[in-house]
């Protein structure tokens, strides 16, 4: 994510205790199974009941109760059918997963909308929603190993998260539409899932608008169909994708195609209410833009590129939605660009481990910037980094080290962002350009499609470069006060 003007604090801690509490149970329950039964497992024989309940969170040290343990999601199948007029959304949520523990009940994150039935394997499965919980009962219990298939209907008017300076994710509505912000928690508002970073899967997204509205999501456009006085549009992720970096834009866009030099397909999507780039000076640069950061990152790692520009007034923020990054139209420049690009490398396809690692992605994509400007004839990257250590030690620059903001509030400031890309250009001064070239590269390389932890990154550096980078992770990833 990449702010301007970066007013208060990401202010998310607590958000998860403080989410309205409700409850509600449905579905025919789980029936007492026969010996006739076969668990839908993969193993003939009796029905498999030495389950137990999964954990309601993924125990990240920031949003302990996002995320679930117990199942690792391989594919999200969601058909979704939006009135932009009520802002009525209905849904389904195939969501196909294996079971790494013997289960009895397994949790879905889902807030603000309302279930109504559930499915495990074909069969029907009890629920109950408790804030932000959905737990699921299948009729037979899960075995360790077993892939399972559930599917969950649901509908309702989805809620924006708003944090307590002002700041909204989540599925948001705009004049013509909707558009979805999904980092950190926002996803969940919009469909059930295992909404942590570190469960990542592959998505078809299937959006029905009404006749006239357009629909744009993640990845490759497979099919555009018209029926009677609505239209369905089905998209495509098939790379593995963190749910907070899913999307879908529903409103009426001005759709710009082309290819990249490698041949990837571009598909931007520019709001047209926005009033932006009307002469094609930023969008047309994208190409540039794309074969800049294969060069300096290595390989592009998706099948499918764009930007989406939406006139979303009061999100003061872009977001790496993967593939195809939404930037609001009061902040579509070349920079914002760069940034959020760098992020399908850093974030996107080499996603953190928890939300403590963010400083691998906002370093990296700050930097980026940086980097751009040095190789465009602007500040190079070092005048960056003296600019900003110059700053007075009381600066909130210096607040905290990059890898350990103190709260989830924190995982949005400038330290995280600056500091972190004040790292990197550490690194690169220690090593030298060519051994950090071939580091950054290693390491998209090396991740690719993952997930990886700061620790993971400090020890690859270190093992790549055969340099003793101590003294950097001591001052300035995790020093206190401003490294001199």
């Amino acid at each position: 994510m990449k702010t301007y003007g970066r007013p208060a604090a990401f202010a998310v801690a607590g958000l998860l205790a403080a989410l309205p509490a409700c409850s509600q149970s449905g579905g025919a329950g789980a029936a007492a199974p026969t010996g006739a039964d076969t668990a839908r497992t993969g193993v003939a024989g009796p029905a498999f009941r030495g389950g137990h309940p999964a954990a309601a969170g993924a125990g990240d040290p920031y949003f302990p109760e996002l995320g679930n343990g117990g199942y690792d999601v391989t594919h999200y199948g969601l058909t979704l059918d939006y009135d932009p007029g009520s802002g009525r959304l209905e849904g389904t949520a195939e969501i196909t997963a294996k079971a790494t523990e013997h289960l009895s009940a397994f949790n879905l994150d889902l807030l603000g909308l309302k279930v109504l039935s559930a499915t495990v394997d074909g069969r029907t499965a009890g629920f109950r929603q408790d804030g932000q919980e959905l737990t699921l009962l299948p009729h037979d219990h899960l075995r360790k190993g077993s892939t399972f298939r559930s599917v969950v209907r649901y509908a309702g008017t989805p809620e924006a998260v708003t944090h307590d300076h002002g700041w909204r994710e989540g599925w948001l509505r705009t004049d013509n539409g909707a558009v979805a912000f999904g980092e950190p928690t926002g996803s969940m508002s919009w469909f059930p899932g295992n909404h942590h970073p570190s469960d990542k899967a592959s998505y078809d997204i299937t959006v029905t608008v009404p006749k006239g509205v357009q629909a744009v999501s993640n990845g490759r456009l497979l099919e555009q169909r018209t029926s009677g006085d609505r239209t369905t549009f089905h998209w495509n992720q098939a790379e593995p994708m963190a749910s907070y970096a899913a999307t879908v834009a529903i409103g009426s866009y001005d759709i710009k195609t082309s290819r990249t030099r490698s041949g990837i397909p571009v598909v931007s999507a520019v709001d047209t209410t926005a009033g932006v780039d009307e002469d094609g000076a930023v969008l047309g640069r994208f190409p540039e833009i794309m074969q800049w950061a294969e060069e300096r990152f290595g390989p592009y790692p998706f099948s499918a590129a764009g930007l989406i520009v939406d006139q979303a007034a009061d999100v003061p923020y872009a977001l790496e939605t993967q593939t195809r990054p939404t930037i609001p139209a009061a902040i579509f420049h070349t920079t914002n660009v760069v940034h959020e690009l760098a992020h399908q490398w850093f974030g996107d396809s080499v996603t953190p481990r928890t939300w403590r690692d963010m400083w691998l992605n906002e370093g990296f994509a700050t930097y980026a910037e940086w980097l751009w400007t040095e190789d465009h004839g602007g500040a190079t990257a070092q005048e960056h980094f003296d600019r900003n250590h110059a700053k007075a030690a009381d600066d909130d620059e210096w607040d905290f080290p990059p890898a350990q903001p103190p709260t989830a509030a924190d995982i949005s400031r400038q330290p995280v962002y600056v500091r972190g890309a004040m790292v990197i250009h550490k690194i690169r001064r220690a090593v030298g350009d060519d051994a950090f070239d071939a580091l950054v590269r290693g390491w998209t390389l090396r991740h690719r499609h993952g997930y990886a932890s700061t620790e993971e990154f400090t020890a690859y550096a270190q093992s790549q470069t055969g340099r003793d980078l101590g003294p950097i992770w001591n001052s300035w990833l995790y020093g206190d006060g401003k490294p001199a």
